[in-house]
């Protein structure tokens, strides 16, 4: 019974965002998903190495429109996805069968370890299961995944975040670095 009321929830929903709120979120993760896909297309062109991959997304979300999460600040935003995409490629070539397998325990560990790290950023969950299940391209990268697209998408983000996310005076990013 106890269990059942902790799922009642019984906190107070958060207010509404404002229109200026949701403007800088949608702008911010305009220019840097656009920025990246940009990148991928005219830096390393269609043979070159994908830069834009799925978890970004997520990390929109939390870096434009969650910037006071402890989540969205620079250290999980960037050593969440270096540590998580670490994790899956070292578990996708440690134990590349089943998958299913592989695929768990990437997620999981590379949970822990960002945790253990104060790395926590929800999209390296995704991160380290794009290592383990992204197809042939993403396994031929090999740790290469780590920095490409990994660390160099989230540190283009990040540097997309301090600059959109500090225009408006109501709105302070980042909360912490370190």
């Amino acid at each position: 019974m106890n269990l059942l009321r902790k799922m009642a929830g019984g906190g107070q929903t958060p207010p509404r965002a404002g229109l200026g709120e949701i403007a800088i979120a949608w702008m911010g993760s305009l220019v840097a998903i656009a920025g990246i896909g940009l990148l991928e297309r005219y830096a390393v062109g269609a043979g070159g190495p994908p830069l834009l991959i799925g978890s970004f997304g997520a990390s929109a979300v939390l870096a434009f429109g969650a910037i006071r999460s402890p989540l969205a600040q620079p250290r999980n935003l960037v050593g969440g996805h270096a540590l998580s995409a670490f994790v899956g490629v070292s578990t996708g070539m440690l134990l590349p069968e089943p998958l299913w397998l592989s695929a768990a325990i990437a997620v999981a560990t590379a949970i822990a370890l960002m945790h253990a790290t104060q790395t926590l950023h929800p999209p390296g969950g995704a991160t380290a299961l794009i290592a383990v299940i992204g197809g042939e391209g993403i396994r031929q990268l090999g740790y290469w995944y780590v920095l490409v697209p990994c660390l160099l998408g989230a540190v283009f983000m990040l540097v997309i975040a301090l600059i959109v996310n500090n225009i408006p005076r109501s709105r302070r990013y980042p909360i912490f670095w370190w």
